[in-house]
């Protein structure tokens, strides 16, 4: 009976160490996934959602989704799609200062021709393009998993910007999200 009392011991102590060990030492910064949304866009009468996968404590991949709904604040800009990856510099797991290079798929409204009295145009159709860019930022992360981020891009369209009014893509993003 005792044999077998330290039997069950022993096993429930190697069971809780290995327990211990398969957990992310402990650190609730150290989790993979994130939400976000950008609290600025509906200042432009738009919505902007991300999501964002960390692939190590420096690095992560992410997709952000950006949607017009109010075309007399934002007139120019219908959507995007923009996938991006980021590199940390900060101590904490994937947070502090960053870097990252997008991609965009846009859709951008075509080039207005005006009339000879400058004031009424025409608009061509929309037009759908791809860019690329660069931008940094800055992301703070608590230990409840609440996030707060601020970041800045600037990219350029690569193949139909000689039929829209615009050839440079711009984000901005002030927002707030999760971190599970």
């Amino acid at each position: 009976m005792e044999k077998t009392f330290l039997l069950l011991i022993f096993l429930f102590a190697f069971y809780s160490v290995d327990a211990q060990s398969n957990e992310t030492n402990g650190d609730p910064y150290e989790k993979k996934n994130e939400i976000k949304l950008n609290l600025l866009a509906p200042l432009s009468g738009s919505v902007e959602v991300g999501f964002e996968r960390h692939l190590n404590k420096r690095s992560s991949l992410g997709i952000s989704t950006f949607i017009v709904y109010d075309q007399t604040k934002n007139e120019d800009m219908n959507y995007n799609i923009s996938p991006y990856y980021r590199y940390y510099f900060g101590k904490k797991y994937a947070s502090g200062f960053f870097v990252e290079g997008f991609g965009m798929f846009t859709s951008i409204d075509g080039k207005k021709i005006y009339a000879p009295d400058n004031v009424t145009f025409t608009e061509n159709k929309d037009v759908y393009d791809a860019a690329l860019g660069a931008g940094l930022g800055w992301k703070l992360v608590t230990k409840k998993g609440l996030v707060f981020e601020a970041n800045v891009g600037y990219g350029k369209l690569l193949f139909n910007a000689d039929k829209t009014d615009h050839d440079v893509v711009a984000k901005f993003g002030l927002s707030i999200g999760y971190r599970f």
